[in-house]
């Protein structure tokens, strides 16, 4: 399943399920099939991602610690990290926080 996340201060993206729960669980939202984060969420939200991406910054198997030692298969040397996922929505919430605008997700 894919999730749509859209705010009118910013372009549209879309993500896999697993990474969008992840990131949902990070700022505090049920992955729900559709939801909100209200401006008034929005810094939370931005400070909670900030702090995942600084904890998992310390961690050297690629800034993730789900990430599998040794790296040796093709796969994990192209390993996407949290910060490579969360940066769109981590844009999204900052421009719509500049523009006042909620951010929502639908599945």
């Amino acid at each position: 399943m894919l999730y749509r996340f859209q705010s009118r201060a910013s372009p549209d993206f879309v993500m896999l399920e697993v990474h969008a729960r992840q990131l949902l669980d990070i700022v505090g939202k049920s992955a729900a099939p559709q939801g909100i984060i209200t401006v008034e969420q929005i810094p939370d939200a931005i400070a909670a991602i900030e702090a995942a991406l600084a904890r998992e910054g310390s961690n050297a198997h690629n800034n993730d610690d789900y990430a599998v030692e040794g790296h040796a298969n093709e796969a994990e040397k192209q390993h996407v990290g949290l910060h490579q996922r969360a940066i769109p929505l981590l844009h999204m919430l900052k421009d719509s926080l500049a523009e006042k605008k909620d951010v929502t997700w639908k599945t």
